[in-house]
């Protein structure tokens, strides 16, 4: 193998694909910033849904978890049910897992990826979403090899050959905006202006004294919501399309006994998912996609009861019909179960929308490559150990997600997928 393997992103995943396809003699290239979205997109003072076992980046070999994070900076260790993890913490842990495991991560931007010469190779999957198996995806899933390679080009400057690429680039390009908000504000979401999403807020102490309306039922935008008034806003409203109130799982001594323990609960769905998701890409498309949303939906933490409830308003079962700008604060249209529209307005409106996965967010691969490449609404269609419909090209993390399932949306599926994808690249690179 005299061509390495590249991986793009320096996330929970890429550093634990990265980890594991070094512990397999395969000569990888890592790219990208460390824990970048935790570091930059997480708002201050979040604190992590997960529990501590379902925070840890898979290592191939032991003494790389969060706990042993915990011994090595002198710190409390975090490992029962009911321990807390800070998004400090955690990015801090994934910095200190780089360190040990991909000490020499390079830290500069994929700019292109393209196929070695030009040539179609296997690669003739539709891109057309319609979720079906084709010819190059069932090459690619039984192994059928890694084609001629990839060109990269980076924003240094350099251009190189790689024998296959993983692409690890987790939440970056999906942010999520609702048809019905981004017409109020074309030229998109951003930090500064009367609507943003979620993922483009660090600090949200600039919302002190104003009014902020948050869209949304999950963890995302009911601990923003806290996480707002507690940075002085002058009054925060979750905006819920859900017909009850917002929701808040049972704390860790409320969980069902009898039933098998997951890094989310106690049920036997968890299990299987969390456990067994290889079988998961052979259930029908919609079965996929839907199970992807709703497995794990939105829900808040049973931490964050107290600290919401009182405290944030919930305006709840109302449907965004439109929203618009008025005086350089955003108004939201609303439609109540009964048809009656109403409107709400704010100094600002903050989309906690979540993500959604769209190969055509992924700019540095190629046009051929994402004209290609097998999709199922938007998201690439994956075989056995990850491999896309293109030899050579495989995802890990979000974009994998409608593939393998929900477990692929959290730390804790690194443990699946890592040593998998590695498996996978050896034998095709053989």
């Amino acid at each position: 193998m005299n061509k390495p393997v590249v991986v793009i992103g320096a996330g929970p995943y890429g550093l634990s694909t990265a980890a594991h396809l070094r512990a397999q003699g395969v000569p990888v290239r890592v790219f990208g910033s460390p824990m970048a979205s935790w570091r930059e997109q997480m708002p201050a003072g979040m604190l992590l849904k997960s529990t501590p076992a379902a925070s840890n980046i898979d290592a191939p070999q032991s003494g790389h978890t969060l706990a042993d994070f915990c011994d090595a900076e002198g710190t409390a260790r975090l490992v029962t049910d009911e321990d807390i993890v800070p998004v400090e913490t955690f990015a801090r842990y994934g910095l200190w897992f780089q360190q040990r495991l991909v000490p020499d991560l390079e830290q500069v931007r994929v700019v292109s990826v393209d196929r070695r010469g030009g040539g179609r190779g296997h690669g003739t999957g539709s891109a057309s979403g319609s979720g079906s198996r084709s010819r190059s995806a069932s090459a690619s899933a039984s192994g059928s090899g890694s084609g001629s390679g990839f060109e990269l080009k980076l924003d240094s400057g350099e251009q190189f050959s790689a024998r296959a690429v993983v692409v690890a680039t987790g939440l970056s390009g999906f942010a999520h905006l609702p048809a019905e908000l981004a017409g109020a504000v074309p030229d998109g979401p951003s930090a500064s202006g009367p609507v943003s999403h979620s993922s483009q807020h660090h600090d949200l102490g600039r919302f002190a004294g104003r009014e902020v309306a948050v869209v949304g039922a999950g963890q995302s935008a009911l601990e923003s919501a806290v996480l707002l008034h507690e940075a002085g806003a002058s009054a925060v409203r979750v905006v819920a399309r859900g017909r009850d109130a917002v929701g808040f799982g049972a704390p860790p001594w409320r969980q069902p006994r009898l039933r098998p323990e997951s890094p989310f609960g106690r049920a036997w769905s968890l299990y299987a998912l969390s456990y067994h998701a290889g079988p998961y890409r052979f259930l029908p498309p919609a079965a996929r996609h839907h199970l992807v949303r709703r497995v794990l939906g939105p829900l808040g933490a049973w931490w964050l009861r107290e600290r919401f409830e009182g405290r944030v308003q919930v305006t709840a079962g109302h449907r965004i019909a439109g929203a618009r700008v008025e005086d350089g604060r955003p108004v939201l249209i609303l439609t109540g179960s009964a048809g009656r529209t109403s409107e709400l307005s704010a100094d600002h409106v903050l989309a906690a929308t979540g993500y959604r996965v769209d190969t055509a967010a992924l700019d540095f691969l190629g046009d051929e490559l994402r004209t290609e490449l097998t999709t199922s609404r938007g998201a690439p269609r994956l075989g056995a150990g990850y491999r896309s419909s293109l030899p050579g090209l495989y995802f890990t993390g979000l974009p994998a997600a409608a593939s393998y399932g929900p477990v692929m949306r959290f730390v804790c599926g690194t443990e699946f997928a890592s040593r998998r994808l590695a498996k996978a690249v050896v034998a095709d690179c053989r």
